[in-house]
């Protein structure tokens, strides 16, 4: 199946405005993120961005990135609008990956994949990693997904919901915001208004299940330390400048 990965991104993050020019080893989040797309080999990469700076910082880092406007309210949003942009119709299947986590697990991204490859049945899918630290259950920061059934009996099991609290339980996991749609569902997913659900939480996904749109877990190796905060960014940008 023909892939088309996706990173949306710009500068006016809430909490660290400029986060993807911010260097690690000189070179810039959002680049780190491209070339760890690149490796996972599952098709082209393309950054959709609504700052001009992050297109010509992609661009000089040898990566292809197309401007955007600042219309789109999510990062879903974003990704169906540089598709539009792009005016092809030759891809089956588009991946959004989050531009704050150089740290990926290309393996990861490679799973989902293949997943949502081998899966006729899906509609949309993400990742989710073991939670290893109880204090993720109340940490707000800290998306959680319930499935539907566990990875023992389902590889690739449905969602039932997603959440900022909840108390520990069976078939919890930690939400990685990585995402494979069927470019029929994600016209669909961007053609419904925001959902009250999806405000409340502030968590996109929550558009699709309240319009009955399905979404599948694959199940990732770790959880990528993504880049939300000042100390986020130090304590990234140690690891991989040490390795």
């Amino acid at each position: 199946m023909k892939t088309l990965v996706i990173i949306p991104s710009r500068l006016s993050a809430t909490r660290l405005p400029g986060k993807p020019l911010l260097k690690i080893n000189g070179v810039s989040i959002i680049s780190h993120v491209y070339k760890r797309a690149e490796k996972a080999n599952i098709g082209e990469v393309i950054v959709a961005a609504e700052d001009k700076e992050i297109v010509d910082d992609v661009k000089t880092n040898g990566g292809n990135a197309i401007l955007t406007s600042k219309k789109p309210k999510t990062g879903t949003d974003r990704v169906y609008e540089a598709l539009k942009i792009l005016d092809r119709n030759d891809f089956d299947l588009i991946m959004n990956i989050q531009g704050d986590e150089p740290e990926i697990d290309i393996t990861d991204i490679r799973q989902l994949y293949n997943n949502m490859k081998n899966n006729k049945k899906a509609r949309i899918g993400t990742l989710a990693a073991k939670i290893s630290n109880i204090k993720m259950y109340q940490n707000k920061n800290v998306v959680k997904v319930k499935t539907k059934e566990s990875f023992d009996q389902n590889p690739f099991p449905l969602v039932e919901n997603f959440f900022r609290n909840i108390k520990k339980n069976e078939n919890i996991f930690h939400h990685i915001g990585i995402y494979c749609y069927e470019v029929e569902t994600l016209k669909n997913f961007v053609s419904f208004i925001q959902s009250k659900n999806e405000l409340d939480n502030n968590l996109e996904q929550l558009r699709a299940l309240d319009n009955n749109i399905n979404i599948n877990i694959a199940k990732a190796n770790s959880s990528p330390i993504g880049i939300d905060t000042r100390e986020d960014y130090l304590a990234i940008k140690k690891i991989i400048e040490y390795k």
